[in-house]
């Protein structure tokens, strides 16, 4: 088991720990639990859906990185799979604040990053903050998603986004986690081709500037990430981000970072490269690169 998850683990209940513990043991758990592990966690356990994600953000909480405000959150995101996804609060010092990613922006594209379809719900320890009511919607679940929080009842993200501002007043008809492909043609090394694909698929209708990154690991492993736009355009995910937040989850530290690769067009309005490069050595990786997309 990784050691993030040891003390909260001896805090779950008995029979949740008694069903989980072969999931955690696996070297590499993934923060994720598949629809057909979740149904056979509350076969186990005696709980239903709700009690049991509740009882599981503990574990997403611990997956947090808040090395800056030292205040842990943690979130699962539902989607309509069934599959439940961890997110957390990941900082980066020596970097702005602006480049932290929220507990409910992480769940919401690790899901996406694991290929899921749409969100049904998003279960949160505390109540999400504008900025994340206002990312997720961007989501193709719009204001229907529930949002769950401990000791209320379910609500859902219109009811804590009223009047919401979105994709459709910008006229734009696709979503976050619509299926997007910018059919860039892929080319070079197996890091290079990973960037390019996360680029292919992120979600940039404001901008027109695609984007994607990608980490190779020291072990071999690569996490990619994709660029996911909003309307109201500051509570954007940037593609370095959503790959970090990949390989956090995963259990994965700074230090495995081998080398990094951005995806991006020379020609678009904005540019990912020097922020990039700016965390990336923040977290001391020094070997950075970037493919100029045509």
């Amino acid at each position: 088991m990784h050691p993030r998850f040891q003390n909260v683990f001896a805090q779950l209940p008995a029979s949740l720990q008694a069903a989980l513990r072969p999931l955690l043991s696996v070297n590499a758990f993934p923060a994720m639990l598949s629809a057909a592990e979740g149904v056979s966690l509350r076969q186990q356990t005696g709980m239903d859906e709700a009690t049991l994600t509740f009882s599981l953000l503990p574990l997403a909480a611990a997956c947090a990185r808040p090395s800056i405000s030292r205040f842990q959150v943690g979130a699962i995101a539902r989607g309509v799979s069934g599959n439940l996804y961890f997110g957390a609060n990941m900082e980066f010092p020596g970097t702005t604040l602006q480049q932290t990613l929220h507990a409910e922006q992480s769940a919401v594209s690790h899901a996406w990053l694991r290929g899921e379809k749409q969100l049904t719900a998003i279960t949160v320890n505390y109540t999400p903050c504008g900025h994340c009511r206002q990312f997720m919607n961007e989501l193709n679940s719009g204001t229907r998603l529930l949002i769950n929080l401990p000791g209320r009842p379910p609500s859902t993200l219109g009811d804590y986004l009223p009047d919401a501002f979105g994709p459709g007043d910008l006229n734009i008809k696709t979503r976050l986690l619509d299926e997007e492909c910018h059919r860039f043609t892929l080319q070079g090394d197996t890091l290079t081709q990973a960037a390019i694909a996360a680029a292919n698929r992120s979600h940039a209708p404001y901008s027109n500037a695609p984007s994607g990154m990608a980490l190779e690991m020291k072990d071999g492993t690569i996490f990619s990430g994709s660029y996911a736009e909003n309307a109201a355009y500051n509570p954007s995910l940037p593609p370095l981000q959503a790959a970090l937040n990949l390989a956090y989850l995963s259990g994965y530290e700074s230090q495995d970072i081998l080398r990094a690769l951005l995806a991006e067009r020379p020609d678009a309005p904005l540019t990912q490269w020097e922020t990039s490069v700016a965390v990336l050595r923040s977290l001391n990786c020094r070997s950075i690169d970037r493919v100029l997309l045509n």
